[in-house]
């Protein structure tokens, strides 16, 4: 015998192991690498690691002084005094009757009902934002037939009626409004 002869025979059993298998459905080929751990000992290692990492965590001394500040925290005092002042500025009534207004509303052209509704959709929007002053805008009623103006009735009234709105007044300068406007401090 040759060695081709044994080569021959080498294919041959080769070919019939494989064909064995296919018909058997086993694959006796393991793709996994040699020594590799199974995923039973993967788990096992990973809690072994979770458990050290907790125990090296507890074991750690921590200086009192950081513990006591992660406890009660610490306190800004700067922030908190400039919160007092600004809550001061805003209860006092000088600084509020002499800050412009935050917010502006234009009632000219509108029929009573449509400023009403207008005007309380415009204060629940500024009382939703925070703004503490708001200027309306009514006019003086040049074009009102009769002796008051319509729009600057309605919006008295309006002011006087309602909860939220506070002190009102009329801007002092032409620029600002004059007698055609309002200045509202909203509670």
């Amino acid at each position: 015998m040759d060695m081709n002869d044994i080569l021959n025979q080498w294919d041959a059993y080769q070919a019939n192991k494989i064909k064995k298998q296919k018909e058997s459905g086993k694959n006796t080929v393991s793709h996994k690498k040699a020594n590799a751990p199974t995923a039973e000992e993967k788990a096992r290692a990973e809690e072994r690691d979770f458990e050290a990492k907790i125990q090296a965590q507890n074991s750690r001394k921590i200086n009192p002084m950081e513990a006591w500040l992660r406890l009660y925290g610490t306190i800004d005092k700067d922030k908190l005094a400039e919160e007092t002042e600004e809550k001061s500025k805003l209860s006092d009534r000088n600084y509020l009757i002499s800050m412009k207004p935050e917010a502006s509303i234009d009632l000219h052209g509108l029929h009573q009902d449509q400023a009403e509704k207008k005007l309380s959709y415009f204060i629940t929007d500024c009382k939703r934002r925070g703004i503490r002053k708001i200027l309306i805008i009514h006019g003086k009623g040049i074009h009102t037939t009769g002796s008051d103006p319509v729009l600057g009735e309605l919006v008295r009234k309006f002011i006087e009626a309602d909860k939220r709105c506070g002190m009102s007044g009329h801007p002092k300068t032409k620029q600002e409004g004059g007698n055609g406007a309002t200045w509202v401090i909203l509670k």
